[in-house]
């Protein structure tokens, strides 16, 4: 287990050291900073750093397999969320019913009255029945990673920059779609807003990231001079550190604890159950070695910042929203070493 232990090191190190700084200056520095650079990285360094590993990285036939792997992945977290919810349902309405009928004769005025406000209650309490917003916010967590700002750097550290377009595969081709596609749709279906669908759409069709996949794929056979691939490898790995610094800073925003419970039962479904089934299913796909790796790390990211913006504009949970995101970014430290024990080869 050594070399385990040493890639958890050289990840580790990293990770918390730049996430940390970014904690502290998000603390420190006005609210404008992480506003600009989120900008930056989004409009200028993420793009800039997918055309500069998409260099380095070896693209085989199968590297398509990355995108559908991410689409089964959404849609079995989702599945699982959505019977979580109708059981959660079910469960609750039958422990009403039973209190119901538990109790005697003389009790017989006092349970109609718990009855009448039981059928109240379904309409407009969380504990016997999740609202609609509620349950959207649920099935996002569960769906959708942080495969971008916080895969990408993991993925480098843990597989390395040969196979880093399994990462790329899935995050644009998987993941940005299934955001601000399937997400979008989910959350016009649960939310009460609405009101900002056209403009996440319109998010989606301008998202630089997506455009800069199919320049990086045609920009990635002209021979460059050493100088300026140098530079550019080293623009690369500076946007990573910036990523994880800008993570920092928008963690430090977040001051909602609460639904820690609920949270926690989307994250299970989508940092472990999900990437559990889908990583083993690959094997039989011929998916094994770090390509698997790459696809169970991007799999296994908490929930990402884009499914707070899509709460925001659609009236979701936000409180539930920011829980899972907070929590899932914490959790990471404690189910990467699983991952790698079971599928680092």
């Amino acid at each position: 287990m050594p070399g385990l232990e040493i890639s958890l090191l050289k990840l580790y190190v990293p990770l918390i050291g730049w996430i940390g700084l970014g904690v502290l200056l998000g603390h420190k520095l006005p609210k404008a900073v992480p506003l600009f650079l989120g900008k930056f990285l989004f409009w200028v360094g993420v793009p800039l750093s997918i055309v500069s590993f998409l260099r380095q990285t070896d693209l085989s036939e199968s590297v398509w397999l990355a995108p559908i792997a991410a689409w089964t992945a959404m849609l079995l977290g989702g599945g699982l969320a959505w019977i979580w919810i109708q059981g959660r349902s079910h469960w609750k309405h039958w422990q009403q019913q039973q209190t119901l009928h538990s109790g005697s004769q003389a009790d017989s005025a006092l349970r109609n009255f718990t009855q009448r406000n039981s059928a109240q209650s379904k309409r407009r309490s969380p504990q016997a029945n999740w609202s609609k917003p509620t349950q959207g916010s649920f099935l996002l967590a569960a769906m959708v990673g942080n495969t971008g700002y916080l895969g990408y750097p993991v993925s480098l550290a843990l597989v390395g920059p040969q196979y880093f377009a399994w990462a790329i595969f899935y995050d644009t081709l998987g993941s940005t779609l299934g955001a601000y596609g399937l997400g979008v749709a989910l959350a016009a279906r649960f939310g009460m807003g609405g009101q900002g669908q056209r403009l996440l759409i319109e998010a989606l069709l301008k998202n630089p990231a997506l455009w800069s996949f199919w320049l990086g794929l045609g920009f990635r056979t002209i021979p460059l001079p050493e100088l300026a691939e140098q530079a550019l490898k080293g623009c690369g790995w500076a946007v990573i550190a910036l990523s994880l610094l800008l993570l920092g800073m928008r963690l430090s925003q977040l001051t909602s604890w609460q639904s820690v419970k609920p949270a926690s039962i989307s994250l299970g479904i989508k940092m472990l159950i999900v990437p559990l089934m889908v990583g083993f299913g690959l094997s039989y796909f011929g998916v094994t070695g770090p390509p698997q790796l790459a696809i169970v790390l991007q799999m296994s990211m908490p929930p990402a910042f884009a499914t707070l913006v899509i709460a925001e504009a659609y009236n979701l949970d936000r409180e539930l929203t920011v829980t899972a995101l907070a929590v899932g970014s914490l959790g990471l430290l404690l189910t990467l070493p699983i991952w790698l024990w079971l599928f680092s080869n």
